[in-house]
């Protein structure tokens, strides 16, 4: 039985809010969301699997599903079983790709290999996500073999807010690398998800 909401986005939990606000900005009742753990970024060879599990538990109640994900570290394998399925997903490599503009993205990347990114995500939940994952809290020689070949933190901002500047400045100052930042909204995300809704739609 097809569900009242002809869409599901399927979505890593580090862009559910990104993702969300797409959905609130375009009035889409129609649209449903189900996040995955972000936690699966430090194991990811599950995301294609959890992502997989998620599509076949909803195939029957829904009209089209597209995926919020990159490839996010899977090799390919997100690929593999989305295609499959016949299932879409947001383009690039990871998160930075779609949320900068894989151009833009592309730029940071040749004009300084040595980048670390930050998103709103990654800002709020950098001590958990980053120093305290790589044990980096508990053994602070690790900074240098982690990130001795970095030279700059570029915090990619979806949002306008001081006080995430203000945090993402400060893991720049505690990875002891350089800090800018660099605005993108939602960047490509909201056209793929408009795209996404609208093909629904048509469907339904």
């Amino acid at each position: 039985m097809v569900n009242s909401a002809p869409i599901l986005v399927i979505t890593c939990a580090a862009i559910a809010r990104e993702v969300n606000e797409v959905k609130k900005l375009g009035q889409w009742s129609q649209m449903d969301l189900q996040a995955i753990t972000a936690d699966l970024h430090a194991r990811p060879e599950k995301i294609a699997g959890a992502v997989a599990s998620k599509i076949d538990q909803a195939r029957d109640s829904y009209a089209h599903i597209f995926v919020a994900y990159g490839d996010c570290g899977t090799s390919g394998e997100l690929d593999k079983v989305l295609e499959e399925r016949g299932v879409r997903r947001l383009p690039g490599a990871h998160c930075y790709d779609f949320l900068a503009g894989c151009d833009q993205y592309q730029q940071m990347q040749e004009q300084e290999p040595g980048t670390f990114y930050l998103t709103d995500f990654l800002t709020r939940h950098f001590q958990r996500l980053v120093i305290e994952i790589l044990g980096i809290d508990r053994h602070p020689e690790l900074l240098e073999i982690y990130f001795g070949n970095y030279t700059r933190l570029v915090y990619l901002a979806q949002t306008e807010s001081p006080e995430l500047t203000a945090q993402a400045r400060a893991a720049a100052e505690q990875l002891e690398l350089r800090f800018e930042r660099v605005f993108t909204g939602m960047g490509e995300m909201a056209p793929q998800l408009h795209a996404a809704m609208q093909e629904a739609m048509w469907r339904s």
